[in-house]
């Protein structure tokens, strides 16, 4: 009998307890014998024998009970000796009734008796029942927590899985393997015993593990790297030896395990030493995967968003000997899997999910599942039946830029400085050759911003040069100037364009050596970061503090460089600036369209 059905037992067992506990207070407060009929009066026997309306006389052992005419009783003990019916010899109209105590008194000892002994005995199955749970429980402490899927009726596939070609090509040669292993193992090949993914959170690391399984149609074990790891040491190994030993009796077969960065970072990293537990459960990962014991059709599939913090012995060949790359899919891509998540969505017949795909850069699989769920939300809330295309927009801005917050009024002062201010962004952008173009200016609240500029860039990129990289810093900054150059002063609202622009900067100087003074060095620590303290705090300084001091001044040059190009630009298009800021003022939103036909474009 499993766990669950025994709890289940357990718990009917105490119901029934209950419910009987229940019943019989109610039954002894709803006696009628105990306030539903008047109390007899008592008197004496003598009293009763003589009374001139007694008509009838009920013995119940040693109490005698006379009704009177008018329904009334009396009620007095006889000693025990005493024979009613002798007595009321000369009253022969009066009915004499006996009435048999034994049987009933008998059965009431029996029920005061028995619940009792129930209630004991009940409570001490209970307690045993208990005990056993717990014993169970601390026996399994060491058993592996891995889900295992098999023979589900809705099975992923490859189908399923949109985008990531090149990840899926890798994969077909485990599920080949698995299909039918006798091929490879008949010339001598080796399948690859791990294949560790990597890749952005959202990318469908734990759906192309499912894909594959389901593609091979073996079972599938899935289970997190975090539930290895517990407080004793020693029981994050022993769910390891679980595990491969419940993989083993179901090979051919696949683990899967995600956040494997949770147990498989660099040993000797943390404070533990060699008695650490997350240690001991890498060592028994390793030892599995490739130890004495070889020769089993299981294959480990592992998924992290780190590789960069996983120990070296994990990686060697033998044992994660393949690495699957899986970066943010590109704009087909991500039509692609917008054509996989819409299915059982009905959409408009106009509406042009690659267009949508490229208003998504840098979406994940992830990213585009939770857009077209809210445009179906959008959808819903109108009370449509069909999405359409200014649903799906209305869902892109709400993920990308936050909702709308209407209730957020401002000022007639603080609104034109909001207009002022993303005119700023706007016609800097639109005027330096190297910014994205303008998809949307508004200066309506969203998220924790009062207004937002929106940039599209026309095509996926991967490669920026420093001139892209000074652009957008100006165009950044191109808010603060226009308040400069309208207001005389700047406000509160470039704070957030401000940290931008200089964690933009430092980059350039000390990741992508586009300084011209400090020259080609990269100053981000040299020898890498802590695994156990983390990035920033345990971060070690390859460098003087002269070279931080310089770093300093080239950030601060560079960021003072793009505020006087944004100046600079604004000031000879000031027209531009404030038939745009008036736009803003009158229609709040200004899409690409009416963007363009504000001005004539004079580019720098």
């Amino acid at each position: 009998m499993s766990e669950k059905k025994k709890s289940n037992y357990s718990e009917s067992f105490l119901y029934f307890i209950i419910i009987l506990l229940v019943i019989s207070a109610l039954y002894f407060a709803t006696n009628p014998k105990l306030g539903t009929k008047v109390v007899p009066q008592e008197v004496e026997i003598s009293e009763l024998y003589k009374n001139p309306d007694l008509e009838v006389v009920t013995v119940e052992g040693n109490t005698v009970i006379g009704t009177l005419k008018d329904g009334s009783e009396l009620i007095a003990n006889k000693e025990p000796q005493e024979v009613v019916g002798e007595r009321l010899a000369d009253r022969p109209e009066i009915k004499v009734k006996v009435k048999d105590m034994e049987k009933g008194q008998f059965w009431m000892d029996i029920m005061i008796s028995f619940i009792p002994f129930v209630l004991i005995v009940g409570f001490l199955l209970l307690m045993m029942r208990q005990a056993q749970r717990s014993n169970s429980s601390a026996m399994s402490f060491g058993k592996s927590r891995a889900r295992l899927y098999s023979g589900e009726k809705t099975r992923i596939t490859f189908k399923d899985v949109a985008g990531v070609q090149e990840a899926k090509e890798d994969l077909v040669e485990i599920v080949d393997f698995l299909k039918h292993p006798k091929k490879y193992l008949a010339i001598g090949a080796k399948i690859p015993k791990g294949v560790m993914m990597f890749g952005p959170p959202g990318t469908g690391k734990t759906l192309l593990a499912k894909a594959v399984a389901g593609e091979a149609n073996v079972p599938f074990f899935n289970i997190s790297g975090s539930e290895f790891v517990e407080m004793f040491v020693g029981v994050g190994a022993s769910r390891v030896r679980d595990l491969f030993n419940k993989a083993k009796r179901n090979a051919p077969c696949i683990i899967f395990i995600d956040e494997i960065d949770a147990v498989g970072r660099h040993r000797g990293a943390g404070l533990g030493g060699g008695h650490d537990e997350r240690e001991q459960t890498l060592n028994q990962i390793l030892v599995e995967m490739d130890g004495f014991d070889t020769g089993t059709n299981v294959i480990v599939i592992a998924a992290t968003n780190r590789p960069d913090v996983l120990d070296p012995a994990l990686l060697r060949p033998g044992r994660f000997d393949r690495r699957v790359i899986i970066d943010a899919p590109n704009s087909a891509d991500r039509a692609a899997i917008l054509k996989v998540h819409s299915q059982k969505k009905p959409l408009a017949a106009n509406v042009d999910l690659r267009k949508i795909a490229g208003q998504t850069p840098g979406f994940s699989g992830a990213d585009l599942e939770n857009l077209m769920n809210e445009a179906a939300i959008i959808t819903a809330k109108k009370g449509q039946k069909q999405i359409t295309t200014a649903d799906l927009e209305s869902a892109l801005e709400k993920v990308t830029l936050g909702p709308e917050r209407k209730s957020r009024v401002l000022s007639e002062e603080e609104k034109k400085i909001t207009a002022y201010h993303e005119s700023g962004h706007a016609l800097v952008a639109k005027l330096l050759a190297n910014c994205d173009p303008v998809h949307k200016v508004s200066i309506v609240s969203r998220g924790m911003a009062l207004g937002v500029t929106w940039y599209l860039p026309e095509r996926d990129q991967h490669l920026y040069s420093k001139a892209k990289f000074e652009h957008d810093m100006a165009a950044m900054l191109g808010g603060y100037a226009a308040e400069e150059l309208t207001f005389g002063e700047v406000t509160t609202g470039s704070s957030s364009d401000l940290k931008r622009v200089t964690e933009l900067a430092r980059k350039m100087v000390t990741e992508h050596g586009m300084s011209s003074k400090l020259g080609p060095v990269t100053f981000n620590g040299g020898g890498g970061h802590s695994v156990f303290l983390g990035r920033e705090l345990g971060e070690q300084k390859n460098y003087s503090d002269e070279t931080a001091a310089m770093i300093d001044q080239e950030v601060e040059k560079l960021v003072r460089e793009a505020h006087l190009l944004a100046k600079q630009v604004l000031s000879k298009n000031k027209q531009s600036l404030k038939k745009i800021a008036e736009e803003l003022i009158k229609h709040e939103t200004l899409d690409s369209k009416s963007f363009q036909k504000l001005f004539k474009p004079s580019k720098k």
